[in-house]
Order: structure tokens, then C-alpha cells, then sequence
């Protein structure tokens, strides 16, 4: 299922929402190319190399090692050589700065990539909650999400991901069109009341934790991700040779809501 913003929710009320993307990212059947998958965040920044899947293959999640990854801070000039871990990702622990602009370069097998970034700050979450809304076929679980954007500005994007008990649910890229004095809403349908005709992606059980993490991200990546949810490789976001994937810097915030289906309110 697809997030929502606040703007949409009457045609959310009316019709299912759309098939929802999970974060291993399947791209189109072509020749391999390098895919370069980097977050730096206030815990450090970690980034991983892989290869494209053939679309008619398992995917492949083995990370590539033998590289050079570098992050540069241009605001204070401070250059960071990434080491692999134990899980094949590059890190270092250092923190993002928010405001800060940042490049990663990686270079392997001749070939050279490389992004920027700005650091966004984190957002405020207002509050998280789930509504029984009423459907032809069912009552259906909708939660409901708000949280607090940058007033000043227009055009700011986010990443917003539901974790069920701690694994992936959904994700969606959305923006501050909907917001109203400066605080930005979405919605997504989840279970049906019905749990025994729900699919096992989408039902939730009474005590199942859902946890929502939002991040600021810029333009092009919320653009990038709109791309992929209609199966689309997406715009260029490295620079040099040709490959796949993006480079954010964001400081992510999460904050957790129990689902309890017999305390759960009706929309009117």
C-alpha cells in the first residue's frame, strides 16, 4: 500500500491504495550495473555496493568490497575513509552535521562515481494513530500519521517507512502540498477487521507494534523514489560513470504506535 497525504485522503476513502514497493529494490533487465545505496545520518554513514538483478532471477544482495569510498564534508573540508564491516557495508561513525554539504565518491574497477548532499535537520512528529474506516467490502485500519514542516520553505519532501514489529510494512515519498499551518498529514489503509481475509503483508494483530520513521530528503531524491514506485530505475543521482542508487544525508526520526483493534475509532 502507497502513503498519502492529507490532500488525497477523500480518494483514499474511496478506493484502495496502491501496491507498496519493499525496500529491496528490483531494476529493470538490463546488463549489470553498479548500485551505490548511501545514507549519512547523525549515526554515521553506511553504504552499500551491489550489483542489478535480472527481473527473472532471486535477488542478489551481495555487497561488492573491493572499492574506495571516501565522504568528503565540503563545509569544514574533513575527508573520511570508509572501511567495509563484517556485513559488506562501508561505514564510519562520524556524525552528519545538518546543514553541512557532503560528497561521496566511490571509485571501482575503473570506474568512478559521485554524489552531494545537503544534511537536512530532523522533523517534529505531532502524532501517530490508527481509524476504523468503513469500506464496501470491510473496515479497514487506516493510520493516520502528522508531523511538523518547515513553514518558511515550500517544496520540502520526505521519506516516510511503517515498520511492523520491526520489519519493513510500506514506504512512500511525499511532499508539504497538504500541509496546513505547518504541520504536514498522511494516510494509509493497513489490516482489514477481517483479519482471516487479509493478505499476510498487510494484516496486523492486536499488540503488533508499528513503527514510522520520517526523513527529509531533497527533491531529486523524493523524485527517484517516485520513479521506482512505478517501476522506473529512477534519475540519475551520481554524477561520472553510469550506475544505479542514491546518496542522502537526513536525520531520520521514529516514534512507535500498538495496535489495539477493539480501541480503534471510526472516521465520521
Amino acid at each position: 500500500m502507497k502513503l498519502y497525504t492529507a490532500l488525497f485522503m477523500t480518494c483514499v476513502m474511496l478506493m484502495s491504495a496502491s501496491c507498496e514497493k519493499e525496500l529491496d529494490f528490483e531494476y529493470h533487465d538490463i546488463d549489470p550495473l553498479t548500485v551505490i545505496e548511501a545514507e549519512l545520518t547523525p549515526d554515521g554513514v553506511k553504504v552499500g555496493i551491489t550489483y542489478t538483478t535480472p527481473m527473472d532471477e532471486p535477488i542478489d544482495r551481495t555487497r561488492l568490497t573491493d572499492a574506495m569510498v571516501t565522504l568528503t564534508d565540503l563545509t569544514d573540508g574533513t575527508v573520511y575513509n570508509l572501511q567495509p564491516d563484517a556485513t559488506g557495508f562501508f561505514v564510519d561513525a562520524t556524525p552528519g552535521i545538518a546543514g553541512h554539504d557532503y560528497r561521496l565518491v566511490v571509485e571501482r574497477d575503473g570506474c568512478r562515481y559521485e554524489a552531494d548532499a545537503t544534511m537536512y535537520p530532523p522533523v517534529e512528529i505531532e502524532s501517530l494513530e490508527f481509524k476504523w474506516i468503513k469500506m464496501p467490502y470491510d473496515y479497514v485500519a487506516v493510520f493516520e500519521g502528522r508531523f511538523y514542516d518547515n513553514a518558511t520553505s515550500n517544496g520540502d519532501c520526505y521519506w516516510v517507512k511503517l515498520y511492523r514489529n520491526g520489519e519493513i510494512y510500506q514506504w512512500s515519498e511525499i511532499d508539504d502540498r497538504g500541509a496546513v499551518d505547518g504541520v504536514c498529514t498522511f494516510f494509509t489503509m493497513t489490516t482489514r477487521k477481517d483479519t482471516d481475509e487479509e493478505d499476510d503483508a498487510d494484516v496486523l494483530y492486536d499488540g503488533d507494534v508499528m513503527t514510522c520513521t520520517i526523513s527529509p530528503i531533497s527533491r531529486p531524491m523524493h523524485d527517484y523514489l517516485e520513479a521506482l514506485q512505478n517501476d522506473s530505475n529512477g534519475p540519475a543521482m551520481f554524477s561520472g560513470d553510469v550506475c544505479l542508487g542514491y546518496f542522502i544525508a537526513t536525520s531520520p526520526v521514529a516514534d512507535s504506535i500498538v495496535f489495539h483493534p477493539d480501541e480503534l475509532p471510526e472516521y465520521k
